[in-house]
């Protein structure tokens, strides 16, 4: 997951391809962003449409409906990447008053300033090649389009989308708006309490206007962790991680230029597009940090 507020919503045109739509899931429509001021309009000169194929309709109506998020470089997309999402619905749904009804994967643009970074043509792809063998997930590429988004303005495309465009969510008739929620490991929420990292106005925006998921990554202290975020807690919500998985991106990366093999560490159609395309084979000495 990124570790810095400064990313990006990549949008590549035509980059997802929608699946058998279910009984309880939206057929996709062609979001107008130009019907907000906020929103920037170059996606839509690429032919881009907001992914709904797989929002799914509010099953218990005493229930808040939600939608996660998860930003980052997907670099590449990884298996913990998609458990994420598995562990977050079980905590959802053992703990919370919320019923997940959308899950989304959103890759950062070409401009993140990050050692080793691929092409979003390439990022989106294989997050697309994940998603599709998923019941759930969906790939949103809008941020390739647009120059630096900060995660709040990320959080408030989605909330746009969902509640404003196409007008929330629906239990039976009526419809009924969506909490936008990050979804993040527990190394990223370690950088909120680090100074001058973030600001305390997108701390707001980001915990206290939409509130987070924090799944436990290995290294990182998540208590310890939210300690100075304590203003916010009521909207942090801490997913323990019970069969530890400590795969990153940075690790495949840096096992495939080795020439060992990551089969099981990513979906086998992400490794089959890195064999077929030669990805990740060249070294580069400045490469740090996980991905």
């Amino acid at each position: 997951m990124r570790r810095t507020p400064r990313k990006d919503f990549i949008a590549l045109c035509g980059a997802f391809h929608p699946a058998r739509v279910g009984r309880r899931h939206y057929t996709t429509v062609c979001a107008d962003a130009t019907r907000n001021d906020e929103e920037p309009p170059s996606s839509n000169s690429c032919g881009y449409s907001f992914p709904i194929h797989r929002l799914q309709e509010l099953v218990d109506s005493h229930k808040t409906p939600a939608v996660l998020i998860a930003c980052g470089s997907f670099n590449p997309v990884t298996y913990l990447h998609l458990r994420m999402f598995e562990m977050a619905k079980d905590y959802v749904r053992q703990n919370t008053d919320f019923e997940v009804v959308g899950s989304y994967l959103s890759p950062v643009c070409d401009g993140y300033n990050k050692a080793g970074l691929l092409s979003a043509q390439h990022r989106v792809a294989m997050c697309t090649l994940a998603a599709e063998r998923t019941t759930e997930l969906m790939v949103d590429s809008w941020e390739t389009f647009q120059a630096y988004q900060l995660t709040a303005g990320v959080l408030d495309h989605f909330d746009r989308q969902i509640n404003t465009v196409l007008g929330g969510v629906r239990p039976d008739e009526e419809r009924r708006k969506a909490r936008v929620m990050l979804l993040a490991g527990s190394d990223l929420v370690a950088t909120m309490s680090e100074p001058g990292v973030w600001s305390d106005e997108d701390l707001d925006h980001i915990l206290g206007r939409y509130g987070c998921f924090i799944v436990d990554r290995s290294g990182t202290d998540s208590h310890q962790a939210i300690q100075c975020l304590t203003r916010w807690r009521h909207n942090i919500h801490l997913v323990p991680q019970l069969i530890q998985n400590d795969v990153s991106s940075t690790k495949v990366r840096l096992s495939i230029r080795r020439g060992l093999s990551v089969r099981y560490l990513v979906p086998a159609q992400v490794v089959d597009y890195i064999e077929q395309h030669g990805l990740y084979r060249e070294d580069d000495a400045k490469e740090k940090g996980s991905g």
